[in-house]
């Protein structure tokens, strides 16, 4: 309860009192008579804002009104000193702050808020997951081998048949890609200040051995231009990579007349424009003949396959945060329900994109907040690396994945 201020009505004493009654009869202890409530005592504010934080402000940012709510505080920049973000998120965080700009209702709004601690990962973890990896590909290796040797057996076709030889070969080929993918990631976070881990490789019981590798980002991204890097470093490592192995892969995959062929029942990996592009115009093959995949080819058709998987531009996948940089979070959201319903119908065609298109709703729901500052322009050589990116998108795209040969 506040202190109230009282004044007697006769001789003008005051004092403070643990009260807030209007009017205390008889009260005044230098003459007795009554005393009023003329106001209430004015508790001392601990100061809110933090000095040396507004000091740094002023020299990035001319600011206007602000607002508080919580821990956050909200400025209207009337004019913007600094234009790189970057430099300014690293200057506010050794004071344990991070800050976004936005625009709102024609104005552009700085938020304040104190840094996200950063949890350090146990790397006994990561260690973990990718030996488990090796073991987990070596044995679809082993198994895609010993397919591989059968089908040379059968036709009496040329070919390695060293079925642990194919098994390592598979096994290095898979983890290369994924690994220089998402080590793509984890050097363009580095290079924008974005804390993150060392790549996590998923092994699984499949035909491949595993479900790919991730990376965990732990801070945010700064700058739109970053979304752009950290979204299209990844699928151009991976992809870069993926060629040459598809390549050797090709060279040691045997082929056959389809006439001569019993492919009843056989899996067959679906085709991409750079899949048909090798086999054509590279490798010569002619229409009326099948190839069977090398071990190392599969590896490399994996590449291609989650490059594309990977550059759909919805949610928080590879491409969604490359669309998001140049789509407003709303826009971004519609496109990511179009896009997962898409995937949805196109089932018809492959069962797995019903999963993905489930996936990709669940993921929307999330959302994707965007980079820090969506105030500062893209760059120019960010939309030619976007664009870059589409055409391995197109190049890329699998409409078809798997299927079974009938």
């Amino acid at each position: 309860m506040a202190r109230g201020i009282y004044e007697c009505v006769k001789c003008g004493h005051r004092e403070i009192r643990e009260s807030n009654t209007a009017l205390l009869e008889n009260s005044c202890p230098e003459c007795g008579s009554d005393m009023v409530l003329v106001g209430f005592e004015i508790e001392p504010v601990e100061e809110l804002i933090n000095e040396p934080l507004m000091e740094k402000l002023s020299e990035f940012y001319s600011l206007g009104e602000m607002q508080t709510k919580g821990d956050v505080m909200a400025f209207e920049v009337l004019e913007i000193r600094e234009t790189n973000f970057e430099r300014v998120l690293k200057e506010l965080e050794k004071l344990g702050y991070w800050a976004a700009l936005k625009k709102r209702e024609g104005k552009v709004v700085l938020f304040v808020f104190p840094a996200q601690p950063i949890k350090e990962e146990n790397p006994l973890i990561g260690i973990g997951l990718f030996i488990a990896t090796v073991l987990s590909t070596l044995f679809a290796g082993y198994w895609l081998s010993s397919s591989y040797i059968a089908f040379l057996d059968q036709y009496n076709l040329p070919g390695i048949r060293n079925i642990y030889l194919n098994a390592l070969a598979f096994s290095i080929s898979v983890l290369a890609i994924l690994g220089t993918h998402e080590m793509g990631h984890k050097i363009a976070a580095t290079f924008h200040g974005v804390k993150s881990t060392f790549p996590y490789f998923i092994p699984f019981p499949n035909i491949l051995g595993t479900l790919g590798a991730v990376i965990r980002v732990k801070s945010p991204i700064p700058t739109r231009n970053a979304a752009i890097d950290l979204g299209s470093s990844g699928p151009i490592a991976g992809f870069i990579v993926a060629i040459p192995v598809l390549l050797i892969g090709l060279r040691l995959s045997p082929t056959l007349p389809i006439s001569a062929a019993q492919m009843e029942g056989g899996i067959a990996f679906g085709q991409s424009l750079i899949m048909l592009f090798l086999e054509r115009y590279i490798f010569r093959i002619p229409e009326d003949y099948v190839i069977y995949l090398h071990p190392v080819a599969i590896a490399g058709w994996v590449g291609i396959l989650v490059t594309f998987l990977n550059l759909i531009p919805a949610a928080q996948l590879d491409g969604g945060h490359i669309a998001r940089a140049f789509l407003g979070e709303k826009l971004h959201s519609i496109l990511t329900f179009g896009l997962g319903l898409a995937m949805i119908g196109l089932s018809v065609l492959w069962a797995g994109w019903l999963i993905w298109g489930f996936i990709i709703l669940l993921m929307g729901r999330i959302g994707n907040p965007g980079a820090l500052d969506e105030v500062s322009p893209i760059s120019p050589k960010r939309i030619v690396l976007a664009l870059i990116v589409l055409a391995i998108f197109i190049l890329s795209a699998t409409p078809v994945p798997i299927s079974v040969v009938q």
